[in-house]
């Protein structure tokens, strides 16, 4: 069995849904899956000035283990999911993905599978640059990089040919239907590749 570990931060539960349709699209090619969810570098104290993130953290945080090294060994493949912050991935994810430094020196994570999604509140909002923001750390950590490409009718319709995406709003709307099918897809072709690279 192809195992698929999804690591993914989300603030206000875009990234979550468009996460969970990847594993969705992942579990349908025979793949065990792994959701994760990164957590805040930020205090609650810090939190509770937004409304609904310290609650929405909560929620996510009692539904989802966080990632750890442990979960990226165990995969062969890795789909990170985060939310555009300024035209690039999040702190929280990042910071994660920077705690995989052991894992790097030992190349314990050459030749797996990666790949990215992302949401941002606006069209044309940086979707396409965090997901290419998110490459290199990829290429530094030795996986072999697989982009959604228009291999799927889905991605005509919606998401980028480098990854899923969704692009929600200032008050965030539930991703459409068309999201959620290019996510799928992108569950799908990683755990094909992936499946295909096992052997």
């Amino acid at each position: 069995m192809t195992n698929v570990l999804i690591a993914f931060y989300s603030r206000s539960g875009t990234i979550e849904s468009l996460a969970a349709a990847a594993a969705e699209g992942a579990r349908s090619e025979g793949a065990e899956v792994r959701l994760r969810r990164v957590r805040e570098l930020v205090s609650d104290e810090v939190m509770t000035r937004v409304p609904g993130w310290h609650e929405t953290a909560q929620r996510m945080n009692a539904a989802y283990e966080a990632p750890s090294a442990e979960d990226a060994v165990w995969a062969d493949a890795v789909i990170l999911g985060t939310p555009t912050r300024f035209g690039c991935v999040s702190s929280e994810l990042k910071s994660w993905i920077d705690s995989l430094g052991g894992l790097w020196a030992a190349g314990k994570l050459v030749g797996k599978v990666g790949s990215v999604l992302s949401s941002t509140a606006s069209l044309h909002g940086g979707n396409e640059a965090t997901i290419l923001s998110l490459w290199p750390p990829l290429a530094h950590l030795g996986f072999i990089i697989v982009p959604t490409g228009y291999a799927d009718p889905a991605m005509t319709k919606a998401g980028t040919p480098y990854g899923a995406t969704a692009a929600v709003g200032q008050s965030p709307r539930p991703i459409t239907e068309d999201e959620r099918a290019a996510a799928r897809w992108q569950g799908c072709r990683v755990t094909r590749v992936a499946t295909a690279l096992r052997g």
